[in-house]
């Protein structure tokens, strides 16, 4: 199995950096009460700072969003929603013991991340522009065909594990209770990503520990190197 951009994303965004885990053991993955308390408090703080939409990993993104056509303030990347909605009601609702931790401290590096279900990857993730034919699964049962040029998180089967890159997942391969092996990618395009997704990588270890849930690969992505591969047999 695989994670990597295509030609076509990294001659469009050459600055782009990510960072891909697979994590093992989700099934078992218990937060403990308070667990979050503290990175909630470092978000507080970092948003009395000014509006999330000056932060620079959000502002490169927006620039992004700008650059393939979309308004930024109808496409948000799911961080800096995740920032607004935080603001306004200084809460996060709870949905799974990994995604809460992964949302808070996508929020702390005001860096996008995504995870996905393993299981439900078939072959591999590409991150590619959309030719119109995939099939993009929403929370609400539907399906969508991504529009043509935008990019998606696509598999093997064709099936778009995102729509609009960074902008909202499917429910094809949503993390659930059932889920145990796990592909986690934070992607940036600032100035200093390396920087800031080393600093991530570090802070997942530890919240990983925490949980409970195994570190079994990790690697981070650049124009020098735009593959990661793991055993298809850990997906179980």
């Amino acid at each position: 199995m695989y994670f990597n951009h295509s030609d076509t994303v990294w001659n469009r965004f050459p600055g782009l950096t990510a960072l891909v885990l697979v994590l093992q053991g989700v099934r078992a993955a218990e937060l403990q009460n308070d667990a979050l308390n503290s990175t909630f408090t470092r978000v507080s703080q970092l948003l009395e700072q000014g509006p999330e939409s000056e932060l620079p990993s959000i502002r490169a993104w927006r620039q992004a969003y700008s650059q393939m056509g979309m308004k930024p303030t109808q496409y948000r990347c799911a961080v800096e929603a995740l920032l607004r909605r935080f603001r306004k009601d200084g809460y996060l609702p709870g949905f799974h013991p990994l995604i809460d931790t992964l949302n808070a401290e996508s929020m702390q590096a005001a860096i996008p991340i995504a995870a996905f279900d393993c299981i439900h990857i078939s072959g591999g993730i590409t991150v590619r522009p959309a030719d119109g034919t995939e099939i993009y699964r929403t929370f609400q049962g539907e399906v969508e065909h991504p529009t043509e040029d935008e990019i998606v998180f696509a598999d093997e089967a064709n099936h778009a594990h995102s729509r609009r890159w960074v902008f909202r997942q499917g429910a094809q391969s949503v993390v659930s209770k059932e889920s145990d092996t796990v592909l986690v990618v934070a992607e940036a395009l600032h100035e200093r990503a390396y920087e800031d997704l080393e600093a991530l990588h570090e802070r997942i270890t530890i919240r990983a520990a925490e949980l409970g849930v195994e570190v079994l690969k990790e690697g981070m992505l650049t124009q020098h190197s735009r593959r990661f591969e793991f055993v298809p047999e850990l997906c179980k």
